[in-house]
């Protein structure tokens, strides 16, 4: 089976997955969208950060060991990802899963018409590792996340930003996430100065 390309195939992929489960566990996901595929991984973490489980004490982070894993497997490019089996076995029931699916599918056409492959040089090959490197930043600091309000729900959006990114080939989106990720450290940096 090929990578997912759009935010859509993402999407109808696991929900084939929930549908055909009455829990989805992580590796299920993991299966569906394919093992090689970091973008949608990264995307699919970065949208559960942007909930209301960002608030969640604890919840930045763990999302930020799994981003962790994640990341450093992309700047030693190995050719699939590992997780452990603590994550993959982690599930939550296919009602909630379909119900946030269906909630950012209305989006997802928007989103995909306008993604296309360009600057793809900053998405594969050596340009992956500054994607990979900003995620690995990201990562470090989701412990600081959980006392910063809002600043878990921020890395999300920079993580689903970095995901879709790598689905579509969008180098230019890859690079205006840079540019937020790092408007958004300097403003959790003043704050906490």
């Amino acid at each position: 089976m090929s990578d997912p390309a759009n935010l859509q195939q993402v999407l109808d992929r696991i929900s084939r997955t929930a549908v055909s489960h009455r829990r989805v566990t992580f590796g299920d996901i993991v299966d569906t969208v394919g093992s090689r595929s970091f973008g949608p991984i990264l995307m699919i973490v970065g949208i559960l950060l942007l909930s209301p489980l960002s608030g969640i004490p604890g919840v930045p982070t763990l999302s930020g060991l799994l981003i962790l894993f994640i990341a450093v497997q992309i700047l030693i490019r190995d050719e699939g990802f590992w997780l452990p089996a603590w994550i993959m076995d982690r599930h939550l029931p296919s009602d909630k899963l379909l119900k946030g699916i269906r909630f950012i599918e209305p989006v997802a056409d928007f989103i995909d018409a306008r993604l296309h492959p360009r600057l793809v040089a900053v998405v594969r090959g050596p340009g992956s590792y500054l994607v990979g490197g900003v995620c690995v930043i990201i990562a470090c600091a989701m412990p600081l996340m959980e006392i910063v309000p809002f600043s878990a729900t921020a890395a999300g959006f920079a993580l689903a930003v970095f995901g879709l990114a790598m689905i579509s080939l969008d180098g230019l989106l890859a690079l205006l996430g840079l540019l937020f990720t790092v408007a958004i450290a300097t403003l959790i940096g003043v704050n906490l100065l």
